[in-house]
C-alpha cells in the first residue's frame, strides 16, 4: 500500500492522510483538523472504495461560499498520483 498524505486549500482541514492499494481502493483516511465527527464519519463511509467511485461521489460537494470542501479536496486527493 501507498501512503499518502495530502495538503488541503480552501477548507479547515490541513491534511489528508490516506492509503491506496494495488487495486485503487482507498484505506484509513483520516484528517488533520476540520468537523472531527463529519470527517470521521466520510472516512469510515469511503473506507475500501475505489478512488474514482469516491471522486464521482463527492467531487463538488462545497462548504458555504469556500468554493470548496473537505469532502471535496479528498475527492480530489484521492485522484492524485
Amino acid at each position: 500500500m501507498k501512503h499518502i498524505d495530502y495538503k488541503t486549500t480552501g477548507t479547515c482541514a490541513r491534511v489528508i492522510h490516506f492509503e491506496r492499494d494495488a487495486e485503487n481502493r482507498i484505506h484509513n483516511i483520516s484528517f488533520e483538523g476540520g468537523c472531527n465527527g463529519n470527517l470521521k464519519a466520510v472516512a469510515k463511509l469511503c473506507e475500501g472504495m475505489k478512488a474514482e467511485e469516491i471522486s464521482s461521489k463527492l467531487l463538488g460537494n462545497l462548504c458555504g461560499t469556500r468554493g470548496t470542501s473537505c469532502a471535496d479536496q479528498l475527492a480530489k486527493a484521492v485522484m492524485s498520483r
